[in-house]
């Protein structure tokens, strides 16, 4: 399994619960701060305009156009400008207090108060009007009221008040302006934020742990059973019990669900290991039946030759010894598969089967065949392919015999294109052939013949070698050498068992 991106069930939950808390703190934070912001600007826009309507109850706006002309020199001026400080000075967050006479020029200085920053403007100095507050000189000219104006500029972020002041007629003389400073809102959310950060991290971390004892309350009994499944990979019956046992063994008691579950998996297991069993028994059988099944069919073929002893057995068996070699050397490795071999090997005493439709006197002739029976004696190859094709149409699921097709059809073609009946040439012809090919010669070479006594295992060998790249594929040649005292064991033990016959 690729496990590149893979998470436990544990990791989900835990994973899923810190994003949903993560979003859930996120947003939280962003409604909680624009709360508080909201909050703290009403709390200075109410300082502002009780502060600014404040300055304005002290000032005399008929004795305005006098103290712009002379200033501290009016009569009522100084007194005024005390009070004004005052009024600056009774809240820290009171940045800027001042009075102007707005004209269309600018503003015109009635008040203006020094600081520590910035120097006071002189009565009758006129200021320029400020950006911020371009949208409402048309109010302001007019002498109405205008809502509070937060800016932002080289003088700090501020919350700028204007109240306007009347004269006995009614008349707007000028503006009684206060500027609250809200510079330190920017610590106070950096406190606020550090904060709510702190009480989030505590709430994630109680969060987190009781979300990890929770998920492994669940997930252990479930790993638990999982663990105990691997045993019904295997075919052993007593394997399958002893993991049955150990199933039983996690007797898991949660009293929920998990329980429940456990105890149709404990139900499910006990049927699997049943059903397992009995089709494990069933295909036990079936494969007997097909072994016997085959080898039948062989030996009906095999006794009506009488030259061929055993050669179905022993080229079946150099088949295997060959293709293992094949296998340890890494060669054609995406083809042999263990079911590959299987189906070979399994199959490899039908290559003949073809030879039910030649006739007698022709497979035991004793001598050498004429050209026309050598052409007849050819088409058991075809024969072969057809019969076993037909079993393969009247059988369900027979994939393993198509190997056996291959081997009844080809095995007598050749690595060069010489072969028959297809004339095919190296890796076009099957693989399971191209070895049978190999055990075939060989077998006929060291094999008495009524028409011929059997060679040497040094010239047969010779032979074969001689033949390597022409008749023969030459990987499994060299894999047929590499495994030679294999193959001279099998040769040993059949014809050690040839002379027991044939003493008895």
């Amino acid at each position: 399994m690729n496990n590149r991106f893979h998470f436990s069930i544990q990791k989900k939950i835990l994973l899923l619960i810190f994003v949903a808390l993560a979003i859930f703190g996120v947003v939280s934070a962003k409604l909680s701060y624009e709360y508080y912001l909201g909050a703290t600007i009403e709390q200075h826009k109410r300082l502002g305009v009780s502060t600014s309507a404040l300055v304005a109850s002290v000032i005399n706006a008929d004795l305005v156009p006098n103290f712009i002309k002379n200033g501290e020199k009016a009569s009522g001026y100084v007194e005024t400008k005390r009070q004004l400080e005052i009024i600056r000075d009774s809240s820290p967050n009171i940045k800027y207090v001042y009075v102007y006479k707005i004209l269309p020029d600018g503003c015109h200085v009635v008040f203006d108060l020094d600081t520590d920053e910035t120097a006071a403007g002189k009565p009758g100095e006129v200021v320029e009007f400020d950006e911020a507050f371009d949208p409402y000189l048309p109010t302001l000219l007019k002498g109405g009221r205008i809502e509070p104006v937060i800016s932002n500029d080289k003088f700090g972020w501020l919350l700028t008040v204007y109240t306007p002041v009347y004269d006995h007629d009614g008349t707007c003389q000028c503006y009684a302006a206060v500027d609250i400073s809200m510079n330190h809102l920017r610590d106070d959310s950096n406190r606020y934020f550090k904060w709510l950060a702190k009480v989030f991290a505590g709430i994630l971390a109680c969060v987190l742990l009781l979300a990890a004892f929770m998920a492994r309350r669940i997930i252990t009994p479930i790993n638990s059973m999982a663990k105990t499944t691997d045993g019904f990979l295997f075919d052993n019956e007593q394997a399958l019990a002893n993991n049955l046992q150990e199933i039983r063994k996690l007797n898991i008691r949660t009293g929920d669900e998990i329980e429940n579950l456990y105890r149709a998996f404990v139900k499910m297991s006990n049927d699997s290991v049943k059903y397992v069993t009995d089709i494990n028994r069933k295909n036990e059988t079936i494969n007997k039946m097909h072994t016997a099944f085959l080898i039948t069919l062989a030996d009906m073929v095999e006794s009506r030759d009488e030259n061929t002893g055993d050669h179905v057995r022993k080229t079946a068996s150099y088949v295997k010894i060959i293709l293992d070699e094949l296998k340890r050397e890494g060669v054609y490795t995406e083809q042999l598969t263990e079911k590959y071999i299987g189906d070979v090997v399994s199959s490899a005493p039908l290559h003949d089967v073809g030879k039910i439709n030649v006739s007698d006197l022709i497979l035991n002739k004793p001598g050498k065949l004429t050209d026309e029976e050598f052409e007849i004696m050819k088409t058991h190859t075809t024969a072969g392919g057809n019969i076993i094709a037909s079993i393969i149409d009247k059988i369900p699921d027979s994939d393993y015999l198509l190997e056996a097709k291959n081997l009844a059809m080809y095995h007598h073609e050749k690595w060069n294109g010489k072969g028959y009946p297809a004339g095919l040439a190296g890796e076009d012809i099957p693989l399971s052939a191209r070895v049978m090919a190999v055990a075939d010669v060989f077998d006929a070479l060291i094999s008495d013949r009524c028409y011929k006594k059997g060679f040497p295992y040094d010239k047969a060998f010779s032979i074969i070698r001689e033949e390597r790249g022409k008749q023969f594929d030459p990987k499994i040649v060299d894999a047929f050498f590499a495994a030679e005292e294999q193959i001279l064991e099998v040769a040993d033990k059949f014809s050690e068992n040839n002379k027991q016959e044939t003493s008895v």
